[in-house]
């Protein structure tokens, strides 16, 4: 989930694109700008990069284990043939 700072910055970052001609971003609009971002990034059910960091490793370590599973039984299978 994206936390409140980093909406913060897509707000500044959106208030910063408004041409000096307009003039600042009214606190209103902020704030429902805000909320329509924050409301949309959770329909979208996002994960911050430290939580697919922290995945990306389980299933690194979950694809070994499944690899010299998938040996073991391969030489398990070699040694009943023989036996």
């Amino acid at each position: 989930m994206i936390n409140p700072q980093q909406i913060e910055s897509i707000v500044e970052t959106i208030s910063q694109t408004i041409p000096p001609g307009v003039g600042k971003l009214p606190e209103s609009l902020r704030q429902n700008l805000k909320q329509s971002l924050a409301s949309t990034f959770e329909k979208m059910d996002l994960v911050s990069r430290q939580e697919f960091d922290i995945q990306t490793g389980v299933l690194a370590k979950t694809r070994a284990k499944l690899e010299a599973l998938e040996k073991q039984v391969a030489a398990l299978e070699a040694q009943q043939k023989n036996d």
